[in-house]
C-alpha cells in the first residue's frame, strides 16, 4: 500500500535504538525524511548510517542529540528540525521506559523522574511542534505508550500510572488541534527489542524467573500468537497513522500486542 506520504517531514524521539528506531525506519522507507534523537551522539549517528543505507533518493535522515529529560534540548530538537526540513508534517513521541520493580521499594525520586521521562518529554515536545504542525496540510502525532495503560502489569508500577497521563494528554490534542492535526497513542506489547531483555534480565535478578529463557517463555505464553512482535510490524503501524490512509483515526488509543491484553477496551 503506498502511504502518500513521501516527500513529508518527521520526527522520532529516543529513536536511536528499539520501537523508535523502528518507526523511524518505517517512515524513511516511505521517502519521508526524518529527524531522529537518542542522549549518545555516537550510537545516533550509527542508527542514521543505517537509515540512509535504505534511504530513497532524496530523503534526508537528520541525527539530533538531546536528552529529552532536558527542556533546552527538546526546544533545540524540534527548531532544528523544522530549520532543517522546512517545517514539520508527523512526530513520533517515544522514551526508555523506567525501571521495573514493586510499589513499596519505589522511591519518591523514581515516580517524578519517570513523569519527567514518560509524560513530560512528551508535553514539551508536542509545545514545541504543534504550529509547524498545524502550518502543514494534515500534521500527525503518534505517542508510543504501552500495554500498560490499559491493563496493569505485575512488577510495573511506574509505567501503569504514570504513562497514562500521555493517554490523556492524546486524547486531549485530538480534539485541541483537529481537524488540522490528527493525534493517536499506540501501545505495544513484548517486541524483540533491548528493552524487553532488560526487563527480563531485571526479572532473572529479582527471582522471577530461573533464567533468560524462561522470563521468555512466560511472555510468548501470554501471546494467542504464540510470538513476540517484531519492530517492522510495529514500524509498519505508526507509519499507517502517520499517513493519510488511516485519516479518520483520531484520539485512538491502539494495542499492538499479539492479542496479550485481556481487557475488553
Amino acid at each position: 500500500m503506498d502511504l502518500d506520504i513521501e516527500g513529508n517531514a518527521a520526527l522520532v524521539t529516543a529513536s536511536s535504538s528499539g520501537l523508535g528506531k523502528a518507526s523511524a525506519e518505517a517512515l524513511v522507507r516511505e521517502g519521508v525524511s526524518v529527524a531522529i534523537n537518542g542522549r549518545r551522539p555516537d550510537v545516533l549517528e550509527t542508527t542514521a548510517d543505517e537509515l540512509r543505507d535504505i534511504a530513497p533518493a532524496g530523503t534526508t535522515v537528520l541525527p539530533v542529540p538531546g536528552d529529552l529529560t532536558e527542556p533546552e534540548d527538546i526546544e533545540n530538537l524540534v527548531q532544528t528540525t523544522v530549520d532543517e526540513f522546512g517545517g514539520l508534517d508527523h512526530l513520533v513521541t517515544s522514551a526508555g521506559g523506567p525501571p521495573s520493580g514493586p510499589f513499596v521499594e519505589t522511591t519518591d525520586e523514581d515516580w517524578y523522574d519517570a513523569y519527567d521521562l514518560l509524560v513530560m518529554s512528551v508535553v514539551r515536545t508536542v509545545r514545541e511542534a504543534a504550529d509547524p504542525l498545524r502550518a502543514g496540510a494534515g500534521g500527525t502525532i503518534v505517542n508510543i505508550t504501552s500495554r500498560t495503560v490499559k491493563e496493569a502489569v505485575d512488577q510495573m508500577v511506574l509505567s501503569n500510572a504514570v504513562r497514562m497521563g500521555v493517554i490523556g494528554l492524546e486524547k486531549t490534542l485530538s480534539t485541541e488541534l483537529a481537524p488540522d492535526v490528527r493525534a493517536n497513542a499506540v501501545l505495544p506489547g513484548s517486541h524483540e527489542t533491548s528493552r524487553i531483555t532488560d526487563l527480563i534480565d531485571q526479572g532473572v535478578e529479582r527471582g522471577d524467573y530461573d533464567d533468560y529463557q524462561d522470563g521468555l517463555d512466560d511472555r510468548v505464553t501470554e501471546v494467542p500468537l504464540n510470538r513476540l512482535g517484531t519492530t517492522s510490524e510495529f514500524g509498519a503501524a505508526v507509519a499507517f497513522l502517520s499517513s493519510p490512509r488511516s485519516g479518520y483515526i483520531n484520539g485512538a488509543a491502539i494495542p499492538i500486542d499479539g492479542g496479550s491484553m485481556n481487557a475488553n477496551l
